[in-house]
């Protein structure tokens, strides 16, 4: 199921950004301060209205969904990461079940455990260090079951151990079959673990493909205004200046 964005034109945000991304896949936004990046997210979730544009799941505008339907199919991290009510972890993570009407334990452990914060589950939430939520929140998503998972920054606040079990998750979620569109501001991550790129600068699409097309050298430059060469082995590559 195809999630699809057509000519967005967002005041200051985004000039006619066109795009068909794909289930199975990950894909990572990439872009300067400003760029764009979470308002393009934030409009493929249905969240931003699209301006002149349109944003398509499977052909089906996504303002014409039903909101139940819409939360089923998409699940979305916001870059901000505040929790308003000292409820226990598992009660937090539980609420990804309420597009479906149910509180069904097997996807509720499963997200607890691939976030690794069962031990987590009767704390409160309030109580967490910024990683524990920024985990706790994901989990919440991830508990949904959504065949797009569309996630701002959800790196930002991990250490290394958990940036790299979140990164195999979201690898396996897209293995089976969900679309994974991740904004990222590590281009080594998103040039190790994505299967594409996009690139923003200015609200614009300045470069769309493979990771090893889309953060080439030349672009990084350009977009990034800084000398920079990619140095190490494909998938295990490294960002340094020069």
């Amino acid at each position: 199921m195809r999630l699809a964005a057509a000519q967005l034109s967002i005041a200051e945000r985004l000039d006619r950004v066109s795009l068909i991304l794909e289930p199975g896949t990950i894909t990572a936004i990439c872009g300067p301060n400003g760029a764009g990046k979470s308002s393009l997210l934030e409009a493929l979730a249905g969240l931003l209205p699209a301006g002149d544009g349109a944003v398509f799941l499977d052909r089906q505008q996504i303002a014409a969904l039903p909101l139940r339907e819409r939360a089923r199919r998409i699940g979305y991290l916001p870059q901000a990461h505040e929790i308003a009510w000292d409820v226990p972890v598992r009660s937090l993570v539980e609420l990804g079940r309420l597009p479906h009407g149910d509180r069904l334990a097997a996807p509720v452990d499963a997200a607890l455990d691939a976030l690794d914060i069962r031990d987590l589950e009767n704390r409160r939430a309030q109580s967490l260090s910024g990683g524990e939520t920024a985990r706790v929140l994901l989990a919440r998503v991830l508990a949904s079951e959504p065949q797009w998972i569309l996630a701002d920054e959800p790196l930002a606040a991990l250490d290394i151990a958990h940036q790299l079990s979140l990164l195999k998750h979201l690898r396996r979620a897209a293995q089976g079959g969900a679309g994974v569109v991740l904004v990222l501001h590590d281009l080594a991550h998103a040039m190790n673990h994505a299967d594409r790129v996009v690139v923003l600068d200015r609200g614009v699409v300045a470069a769309d493909g493979a990771c090893e097309d889309a953060l080439d050298q030349q672009v990084i430059e350009r977009v990034w205004k800084v000398p920079v060469r990619w140095i190490g082995e494909p998938r295990h590559r490294a960002l340094v200046s020069r």
